[in-house]
């Protein structure tokens, strides 16, 4: 039995079951399934599962795109006391076998995306944990063909009828998932999140945000993401609806929201960049916007020009960015961008959105991100001061029920993150204001955000340096409007090879390298896509060294920031070979 202590994500069925008994809480393009049949669903599936074998503490891995099915396994999975563990379907196969090999589940559920992985998990036969492998939905796959060890959804479903006749059980220490972050070796790291935590993320969100059962959501963040599992089970909670497209697209999106009058949504800085995109080269009038009341933007701030131009095409939406991490289960902090943009803040635009004025939470002192979420405690620590007023600037430091259980199978004596009497180091350096506000100026280790997702430097200096042309390497995020940060890789080059880039001229018997041929080889090294670097500089004097032989990487990124600003657009590789002009 549930502790009556605790709390449990499955505590939103009987409210759904009430709130949505003639309405939808999901719809997948043709699938609609109102508050009873979706409860019936997963407790269905929670049933099959016991009767299955599947035991408080058990992991099930999860590896498909969104869909309404993928929110009712990991209902299920936490009903039953198991530990939902979503893969990332961009991974290549051994990050998803690493990350598989981790957590050791005992069931392995995809969809036709990732259904490679458990064909080749069960060839090779050497992940003993997993007893089960299912597919997720209702149909037949090709690449099946006879295989019945590849169980289909319908199998596993118990015919349940009637509201839930038990209490959901708990994992040991209440953990409800596993969700994956790169770690400093750039290899999946599981953190296990408590119930408890999403709970809290959830009310907060919900006292933010304003989510309610009146909302219509569309699911544009992979489930696979924190932000996207956070904002999933806070309109649970909400009891919303959800509009479920398998994965994020400016068109299916801009379509959706015109289609079920969408409320609420959240982006990453690369996603409100491709709806703008997409709707300003529609030849019709978009007037979709209209009934979008609430954006919540994560993964990375959004440049005041992607703010500016939100406003317009979403004339009615509260537009507010959050700052947090997987470990903290999402949101730490909320900041409402588009008070800054309206004139009550001081900030005027003109017709084609010109900057009249400095972004006020965008300076030379740091990004603002906001005030702390009710639940959530912010500490500034440096060398052995802590304080939590202005204007001390150090290590960002967080308590709360909110942080991590920890992270899966590793000890603190390992962990980037460490946690000393409940608080919780983020990485991050910032400081607090007067008003309370939370400034950040930048991430300790070197971390690049880039679309949405997590890009460790060392990880993409690995695979660079095992090119026979590459001598040195160091890769380092700088400034994008649509990514919130691109990768840029700067190389030096051994004797005997010739950039051909553009900038230099070819010689015959020379081997060659380029922007597009080092591209082409991290693809080739099965690097994940979103950690290709996207220019890829020659670098023509030594890396920039401590007094101790440590690379000062913020130096190197400061001079390809202000290199790259005084070159062409157009250029994709340059010779840095001096100091560039201030």
């Amino acid at each position: 039995m549930m502790e009556h202590s605790q709390g449990h994500i499955c505590q939103c069925l009987p409210r759904l079951l009430a709130l949505r008994r003639d309405s939808p809480v999901t719809i997948a393009g043709e699938r609609r399934k109102t508050g009873p049949r979706f409860v019936e669903d997963v407790l269905a599936l929670a049933c099959g599962l016991s009767e299955l074998g599947v035991r408080p503490g058990d992991v099930v891995a999860i590896a498909a795109l969104n869909s309404d099915w993928y929110i009712e396994w990991l209902l299920a999975i936490t009903f039953v006391g198991g530990i939902a563990a979503p893969l990332n379907y961009r991974w290549s196969f051994g990050e998803a076998r690493f990350a598989i090999e981790l957590v050791s589940p005992v069931m392995l559920v995809v969809d036709e995306s990732c259904i490679s992985w458990a064909l080749e998990l069960q060839d090779a036969g050497s992940i003993t944990s997993i007893r089960m492998y299912v597919l997720i939905g209702d149909a037949d796959h090709p690449k099946l063909g006879n295989n019945g060890s590849v169980l289909k959804m319908n199998y596993i479903r118990r015919s349940w009828q009637g509201p839930p006749t038990r209490d959901p059980l708990l994992a040991p220490n209440g953990v409800a998932i596993i969700c994956f972050t790169s770690g400093t070796t750039g290899k999946p790291k599981g953190v296990a999140i408590g119930h408890t935590a999403l709970i809290v993320q959830s009310l907060a969100k919900l006292a933010i945000i304003d989510y309610s059962e009146e909302d219509v959501y569309l699911h544009t963040a992979p489930l696979c993401h924190i932000g996207g599992i956070s904002s999933c089970i806070a309109m649970l909670m909400a009891g919303g609806c959800h509009i479920v497209l398998p994965k994020f697209g400016a068109e299916s999106s801009i379509q959706a929201i015109e289609q079920h009058h969408v409320t609420s949504l959240i982006t990453v800085p690369a996603m409100m960049a491709d709806l703008i995109s997409y709707i300003s080269g529609k030849s019709i009038s978009w007037k979709g916007g209209k009934s979008v009341s609430k954006i919540l933007n994560g993964g990375g701030g959004l440049s005041f020009e992607l703010t500016s131009i939100a406003t317009h095409i979403f004339p009615q939406a509260k537009i507010v960015s959050a700052y947090g991490m997987t470990e903290t289960c999402s949101s730490l902090t909320f900041i409402v961008l588009a008070d800054l943009i309206h004139n009550k803040s001081g900030v005027l635009l003109s017709d084609n959105y010109e900057v009249k004025s400095e972004y006020p939470y965008q300076q030379s002192k740091g990004v603002c991100v906001g005030k702390p979420a009710p639940h959530v405690e912010i500490q500034i620590y440096s060398g052995d001061q802590a304080s939590n007023c202005s204007p001390f600037i150090g290590k960002i430091l967080t308590r709360g029920l909110h942080v991590m259980v920890g992270y899966w199978k590793q000890t603190s004596g390992n962990l980037p993150h460490s946690k000393e009497n409940g608080w919780l180091d983020t990485g991050d350096i910032g400081w607090l204001d007067e008003n309370g506000n939370l400034w950040l100026i930048g991430r300790g280790k070197g971390l690049i955000k880039s679309g949405g997702e997590n890009v460790y430097p060392e990880e993409v200096e690995s695979v660079l340096a095992r090119h026979p042309g590459v001598s040195n390497v160091v890769v380092v995020g700088i400034p994008d409007s649509r990514l919130s940060e691109k990768v840029v890789a700067c190389i030096t080059i051994r004797e005997g090879w010739q950039w051909v880039d553009g900038m230099s001229r070819h010689l015959p018997g020379q081997k060659e390298l380029s922007n597009k041929l080092l591209q082409n080889f991290c693809r080739q090294m099965n690097l994940t896509g979103f950690k290709i670097p996207k220019n890829i500089l020659l670098w023509k004097k030594p890396f920039p060294l401590t007094t101790t032989g440590k690379l000062k990487r913020d130096d190197v990124r400061q001079e390809v920031i202000s290199y790259m600003q005084i070159m062409p657009c157009k250029l994709y590789s340059v010779l840095i070979n001096h100091k560039p002009r201030s």
